[in-house]
Parts: C-alpha cells; sequence; structure tokens
C-alpha cells in the first residue's frame, strides 16, 4: 500500500490517494471546530482517538451487515477507507432531543421523546447546514426517493445497533450524525465519514456527564480526556 497526493483536506481530516484503485486513506487532525468553523482548536491526541473510537464503531457496523467505507486501520491516525462520492447530506437520529433541536422545539435539554426521530441537514458549511426534508433533497438532485429511503432505514438500524454497545460501556448515544456516499468500487449508497464523539452526542449513563464534542462547544473542558474515556470503555464493550 503507497500513499498518494492529497486529493481533499477538511478541517478535521485529510484524503490521500493510493496505489489501489477505488481506495483511500483518512487521516486525522488533531483539530476540532465548531458552529461551522466559527470555533477551532486544536488538541494533541484528538486525531488518534477519533481514529480508533470511529474504527471501532464503523468495523462493528461492517461486522453486522451495514456496509461502510472503513477496511482498516493503518497507523495512529489513518484508517484505509473506500473511496466514495460524496452525497452533501447529514442523516442525524436523535434518542433525546439536545442541542439546536432542544433551542427549535423549545423543550428542555435532553428531552425524553418515545419515538426515534431522524433529521435531513444539507451538507453545506455556507448556508450553515439547514435542515431539509426530502422533497428539498431530491428537488436539488441530491438523491432520490428511494435512496433516502435506503439512508434513512440504515440509519435507523446503525442506531439500532450502536445504542446497545454504547449501553454496554455505561455510555447513552443521545443523536448521532452520518453521512454517506456512493461507493466507487460497486456505486452503493454505504455510510462514509467518521462515528466518533465529533459526530455524536455521547452522555455518561450513570453522571450524564458528556463525553463529545460539546465539551469543546461549551467551554467544558477535558476534551481529550473524554474522549480516551469513550475509547477505553468502547474497547471493554467490544472484547467482553
Amino acid at each position: 500500500m503507497t500513499k498518494g497526493d492529497l486529493i481533499f483536506e477538511g478541517n478535521e481530516k485529510k484524503v490521500y490517494a493510493t496505489d489501489v484503485p477505488d481506495q483511500v486513506i483518512f487521516h486525522y487532525k488533531d483539530v476540532a471546530v465548531a458552529y461551522n468553523n466559527v470555533k477551532r482548536a486544536r488538541f494533541k491526541g484528538k486525531g488518534a482517538l477519533n481514529n480508533q473510537i470511529s474504527a471501532i464503531l464503523l468495523n462493528y457496523l461492517n461486522e453486522n451487515g451495514l456496509e461502510t467505507h472503513y477496511i482498516s486501520t493503518l497507523g495512529e491516525k489513518e484508517q484505509l477507507c473506500r473511496m466514495i462520492e460524496i452525497i452533501p447530506l447529514q442523516v442525524v437520529v436523535h434518542n433525546r432531543i439536545a442541542g439546536s433541536l432542544a433551542f427549535r422545539l423549545g423543550v428542555p435539554e435532553g428531552f425524553q421523546h418515545q419515538n426515534t426521530i431522524v433529521d435531513l441537514r444539507y451538507n453545506n458549511d455556507v448556508l450553515d447546514d439547514p435542515f431539509i426534508n426530502r422533497d428539498h433533497a431530491v428537488a436539488l438532485g441530491l438523491a432520490t426517493y428511494q435512496e433516502l429511503d435506503g439512508m434513512y432505514n440504515t440509519a435507523r438500524r446503525a442506531n439500532e445497533l450502536l445504542k446497545p454497545l454504547f449501553h454496554k460501556a455505561g455510555i447513552e448515544l443521545v443523536d448521532m450524525k452520518l453521512e454517506f456516499g456512493r461507493a466507487a468500487d460497486t456505486g452503493a449508497i454505504i455510510i462514509s465519514d467518521e462515528i466518533s464523539p465529533d459526530t455524536c452526542r455521547l452522555w455518561d449513563e450513570a453522571t450524564g456527564e458528556r463525553m463529545d464534542k460539546d465539551r469543546f462547544r461549551l467551554d467544558l473542558s477535558c476534551v481529550v480526556e473524554n474522549y480516551q474515556k469513550v475509547l477505553d470503555r468502547l474497547n471493554k464493550a467490544i472484547q467482553s
């Protein structure tokens, strides 16, 4: 495996070509951004932690029949992944209402509802990642109704798989943002990008302590320390 040219750099990751067709290398950076890059900081060790956490979660989904772009871990901060054509949508699954959704709906942070809520956002920083509906997504040519059905079903299934895994680790999966892409090797729509404390709200089940990017957003400190707790607990849960 040969690491090739940089083909994309985002706020928190870099993507490199390889000498294998339809495969790329994801490099996780020690950077945190929030509010569409309005707030930005560097945390030593964060990239390695997100790489390891995401590898555990993506591999767990792969093993349970949900296709993701993850192939293998290459090093402390790098993963080998399937190349995808990005679909600029975020499918957000809510098990509790928190963050901006609580503000939009006028309910307390952490509001417990009986159903599972699935939201759709247009992944566009210039527009501040607005909430859209299925008709908007189709009108913009981002996906077909059939493809959206598949993404919604996959997101719900991923939630059904990851909630008990996190529970086993003593962590509540409050919400989760998933991104999808069309795999270059098969054309299938698969889960892409990371699943980590950067893309999930994770609360300690015993204390309610936040263990995710809200520690950075809300200036709660101990960002890396809590990401490390998530990794340590997931490792124990996955091995037990």
